[in-house]
């Protein structure tokens, strides 16, 4: 078994882990708790910044996507993803989501370093989102990057412990840090997977449309040197 080792620089500032706000609070609220260098790639209002990727092709984001109450809804049709306009290389990626429990569970994922053309799916490094397997991690298009052997099966590098998720209607938490080479993804407080020599590359960041419906309330990016 190898063993893949990630050194986080604390002395960064970063979103705290605790979240000032209640389960019910749209993005906005959690604005007191970002710092000055965080971008909020998701506005609360707006799909501003983001453009759609369809299996047809580019495509309208109000397919797709829509904000209801400051809360970002995905109807999981169609299949596709939205990914920002700007690219980025090394970052602090929090992530708010959760299922519908009148809808049920499903998939989705954030995709990150989008570097190819577009298409269903594009080039980069998945962090699942596909119910009670968020900290999964998915190579998409043999996107160069070590991770654990014996958790790696295919193109997927199962999460180290069981699933930490919440029940379905409660708001999980992802924190992603992508610095140079190094991944760590981060559900709930707990780490769950890791990765390292990934490509050093700036690329989109994007979500996927999965066939499930999904919500976001905060999608917040800190860049890093």
């Amino acid at each position: 078994m190898r063993i893949v080792q990630v050194i986080v620089l604390t002395s960064l500032t970063a979103i705290p882990s605790g979240c000032c706000c209640s389960q019910s609070c749209p993005t906005s609220g959690c604005a007191a708790t970002a710092s000055a260098d965080t971008i909020a790639l998701f506005d609360g209002t707006s799909l501003d910044g983001w453009r759609a990727v369809y299996q047809d092709g580019p495509g309208d984001m109000n397919t797709a996507w829509q904000v209801v109450d400051g809360i970002l809804q995905c109807k999981g049709q169609p299949i596709g993803y939205m990914q920002t306009t700007t690219d980025y290389e090394s970052f602090k990626l929090v992530v708010e989501w959760r299922f519908d429990p009148a809808k049920g569970a499903g998939n989705s994922g954030v995709l990150l370093r989008v570097t190819s053309e577009d298409r269903v799916w594009p080039r980069s490094i998945e962090a699942q989102l596909h119910s009670r397997n968020a900290g999964d991690i998915w190579n998409i298009g043999n996107y160069p990057m070590q991770a654990a052997a014996d958790r790696t099966h295919g193109r997927r590098t199962i999460k180290a412990h069981d699933t930490n998720e919440k029940p379905l209607g409660e708001w999980n938490r992802y924190e992603i840090t992508l610095d140079g080479g190094d991944l760590s993804l981060v559900v709930n407080g707990l780490e769950q997977n890791v990765a390292t020599d990934c490509e050093v590359i700036p690329g989109g960041i994007g979500l996927q449309s999965e066939g499930a419906w999904i919500e976001f309330r905060r999608v917040e990016l800190t860049p890093l040197p």
